[in-house]
Parts: C-alpha cells; sequence; structure tokens
C-alpha cells in the first residue's frame, strides 16, 4: 500500500514502483499494466493518481497505451529514463551488485533467459545459447514418442509415479554412452532431472548451506553466478585460461576460503569454447583432494565436442567430480531431460533433494530418448549438427573479423568471446532497439564490471545484416 510522504508524492511512488519492475525486467516487454480502476483498487489511490503516475510512465518511455485495450510495457528498452529512481537495472533475485554505474540498463541473466522464450523480434539472436529450432528438426523425435506411446505400457507407467532416479532403461543408456566417453558410471550412479540446470541446482542444494564458498569459472554462466548467489553462497571467481582454471588462484582460495565446490565447464567452455588440457585437469584433482572439496563437470556441450576431448570426471573416475549434462542444447529443449552421475555415496543425498522438489521426473519423454540413443539416432543427429555447426563458425568468424572485431579467445564450439573495442552494455541497449539481443561480456562475470566483449552464437550470427548494424551503431558510439 502507498504511503503519503514529504518526500515523493502518490503519484511519483506509483511510477517508481511500476518503473523499476519494468527496469528490473520483472515486468516482461508485452506485460499489461492492471487497469486504472484495478490498480487504484490494489494500492489505495484515487484513479486520478493512477492516470497521472501511468503519464509519467508514458513520458519515460517505459510503456505504451494501446487504443481501447490498456497501459502495456514497450517491447523495446529505448527510451529508458537513466535519471529516473533505479534506472540501474541488476539480477534482482541474485542480488548481484551492478560494477561501475553505466547510462544504460544492462541485459541481465534473466533478461537473456526471458529472450529465450519470448523473442521481441523474428531475427537471429547472437545472445542466445541455443541452436535455431530448424536446426533441432527431426523425424526421429516424433518416431520415438511414438514408439513409446504406442503400446499397452503407456496406460501402465501414466497411472503412476516413474522410478525416483529416472528411467531405468535411459540410466543404462546413459550408462553406456558415458563409457564411451571414459566416464564410468554404473546406471545406479545416475539419477535424472529436469534438464541439466536441474541437475547443478540438485547437487548445490546436496552439497552446500548458505554462507558456503563456491569457486566458479570466471567468465563464466551468468545463470549459474545468479542461481548460486541466490542460494546464499560465496563465490569465488577462477579466472579461466586456454588450458584450464588459474591454479595459482584456486590454490589461494583453498587456503583463505576452504570452498566446498567447484563448478567448471571443461568442454567448450562458456562463453570463450576453451577446451581443458590433460595437465590443468591433473593439477586440479590434486587441488580437490588435498583441499576436501567436490567438483562439478557441467558438459551441456558433450554432443558437441570430440569424444577424446579431456574430462575432469574420466581422469577421477567419478570419486570427488559429479559429471552433469542434459540434451536441451542437441535436440529437445522442450523434453526437459538432464542427468548427473556421482560417486555412490552421494547418490542417496542428491536423490533425496531430486525427490522433495520434484518427486520423479517424465518417465515417457526418458523413454523416448532412451530409443533416440538406443537406436544411434541422437549420433547420427549430433553429427549433422556438428558438420553444420562448423560451417556455421566459418562463416561468423569471417563476418566479425570483416566488421572490425577480433576474437579474445580461438573460436571452437558454439559461442565465440568477441572483442567489440566499445562497451558492450551500451551497445547490446542500442542494438535491442535493432531487434537484436546480444549477450554483453559483464554478464559473464560474477561481480559485474564494463567490458568490451561479447558473446555469439555461431549459428545465429552468420547474416550479413546483423553486422552491418552491429558496425553501424559500434561505429557510432567510437
Amino acid at each position: 500500500m502507498l504511503m503519503k510522504t514529504a518526500a515523493q508524492s502518490l503519484t511519483e511512488q506509483l511510477a517508481t514502483r511500476f518503473g523499476e519492475r519494468i527496469r528490473n525486467r520483472l515486468l516482461a516487454p508485452g506485460a499489461r499494466l492492471p487497469s486504472v480502476r484495478q490498480c487504484a483498487q490494489q494500492q489505495g489511490v484515487s484513479p486520478s493518481t493512477v492516470v497521472a503516475a501511468y503519464d509519467q510512465l508514458l513520458a519515460q518511455g517505459l510503456v505504451e497505451a494501446r487504443k481501447n485495450r490498456g497501459f502495456f510495457v514497450r517491447e523495446m528498452a529505448a527510451a529508458l529514463d537513466t535519471h529516473a529512481p533505479g534506472a540501474m537495472n541488476q539480477v534482482a533475485s541474485a542480488k548481484i551488485t551492478a560494477g561501475a554505474p553505466s547510462p544504460h540498463a544492462p541485459v541481465n541473466a534473466t533478461a537473456l533467459i526471458r529472450g529465450m522464450f519470448h523473442g521481441s523480434s523474428d531475427k537471429p539472436q547472437p545472445g542466445m545459447g541455443v541452436l535455431p529450432p530448424q536446426w533441432l528438426e527431426s523425424t526421429f523425435m516424433p518416431a520415438a514418442v511414438r514408439k513409446v506411446t504406442g503400446t499397452r505400457a503407456l496406460q501402465e507407467f501414466s497411472l503412476q509415479y516413474g522410478e525416483p532416479a529416472g528411467d531405468s532403461g535411459l540410466r543404462r543408456s546413459l550408462s553406456k554412452k558415458l563409457a564411451g566417453l571414459n566416464v564410468p558410471a554404473l546406471p545406479a550412479q545416475i539419477v535424472t532431472t529436469v534438464g541439466a540446470t536441474h541437475a547443478l541446482d540438485v547437487v548445490s542444494r546436496t552439497l552446500l548451506r548458505p554462507g558456503d564458498h563456491v569457486m566458479v569459472e570466471e567468465p563464466g554462466w551468468a545463470v549459474e553466478f545468479a542461481r548460486l548467489a541466490a542460494l546464499g553462497m560465496r563465490i569465488l571467481p577462477v579466472p579461466r585460461r586456454a588450458d584450464g582454471p588459474d591454479l595459482a588462484v584456486m590454490a589461494q582460495y583453498c587456503a583463505a576460503h576452504a570452498p566446498k565446490l567447484f563448478v567448471s565447464v571443461s568442454v567448450f567452455h562458456n562463453p570463450t569454447g576453451y577446451c581443458l588440457t590433460p595437465g590443468s585437469a591433473h593439477r586440479v584433482l590434486q587441488l580437490a583432494n588435498a583441499h576436501n572439496f567436490h567438483i562439478v563437470e557441467d558438459d551441456t556441450y558433450s554432443h558437441l565436442a570430440p569424444v577424446h576431448a579431456t574430462r575432469l570426471c574420466a581422469l577421477d573416475g567419478l570419486q570427488r567430480t559429479i559429471y552433469v549434462s542434459g540434451f536441451a542444447k542437441i535436440l529437445a529443449p522442450n523434453w526437459r531431460v538432464g542427468f548427473l552421475a556421482a560417486p555412490p555415496d552421494l547418490v542417496e543425498p542428491l536423490l533425496d533433494t531430486k525427490l522433495l522438489a520434484t518427486l520423479t521426473t517424465p518417465a515417457l519423454l526418458e523413454k523416448a530418448l532412451a530409443w533416440c540413443i538406443d537406436q544411434g539416432q541422437l549420433r547420427r543427429h549430433a553429427e549433422r549438427i556438428r558438420t553444420r555447426l562448423d560451417l556455421a563458425r566459418a562463416r561468423s568468424v569471417k563476418l566479425a573479423l570483416a566488421h572490425g572485431c577480433t576474437f579474445a579467445a580461438e573460436p571452437a564450439g558454439l559461442f565465440g568471446w568477441v572483442e567489440t573495442f566499445v562497451d558492450t552494455d551500451a551497445l547490446s541497449q542500442r542494438m535491442l532497439d535493432e531487434g537484436y539481443l546480444l549477450a554483453p561480456g559483464a554478464l559473464f562475470h560474477a561481480s559485474r564490471q564494463p567490458s568490451t566483449l561479447m558473446r555469439i552464437n555461431f549459428a545465429t550470427t552468420q547474416e550479413v545484416a546483423f553486422w552491418k548494424v552491429f558496425a553501424r551503431l559500434r561505429d557510432a558510439m567510437k
């Protein structure tokens, strides 16, 4: 309820409240504001106060009025009033504070996720972390679903909860698949989850308590920073180099903070594309044994990587390591099938955490996925995707270089780590006006700082139209 004060009128308070929610992406683009009458009732103010507040939001460019329909959050954040309270955007739920002040509201982790689901444009999105839908289209996925739904077994497993650890057939298939990566995991060591992000969350909630220190690679996955911070963890950023994490920094953290966990992407690291070397992997495992912490290896991009790539879980044999992966990147984002493989003594605690959150996972899609693996369909599909991605990467790299960019890391995998030579937070807001969502470099640091880097998706940056717009706006900033 709003309260009249000497500092702010009721109109100003109401406008500020909505303005902060819009800037912090708590009201999504296109969302409808409450009607004048509803808002007046909710806030205990007069309709004229609401009308005046909405007029302020209109003047600031945060909302638009649609005839006979009401007020809606603008699709583009072009005209954010950067002098209004709350203009500095941050990941509210994650409590990650922004770095040096910027005149532009930065794209945050949750905004990037929302962009995956509520695209503001039909243009290819360079900041997205997924492959284009048309790349994932196949005939074998519908066939797999028909296979598992066309039998009497459908009724049997639909009318009861599934197996707590996940479909036993899928866990057997995953065990064989992991063996091909030299990761020794029996079916009993595997627990299925609702995607790889859920698997990471299960591990965090099982092994950590609020206030625990967690080492993460930097630059790294913005969603992982936000997720850990939201759970109350103390994040220790470890610089990621071409061969692996900075071991000297890790050793200092171990001596000073006794971290409980290290989260790593060994293969096709996001956003740099780096792959771990055997020597670095060996020394990381030595640190883990000496200082008694676990390692979560996020192998989300395994389907795009060579089988012989170095993985901590393969060298360690799932003793101090926990393997996490999923199929959203390569096969079926909406199936939400992920999994973890863990040391035998951790399986039951991890399973308890899963059960408390989701009970079981959908057996139908897990059975369909097992069929895709067993029939070799997933392997052949991944081979086609890798070939297509190699061609896309070559085109994107050529266009980036032709438009005045350089690469801060050798281009590999799905992502490119691109040097733009301008503030990419500011650039991202200007690109939004043109219908393109960027992933600015600041997004990939635990403590947000201005950056001239950006992450691009090679699959969605093959068109010269994007690079022409990019170059025009970047040059105007210079």
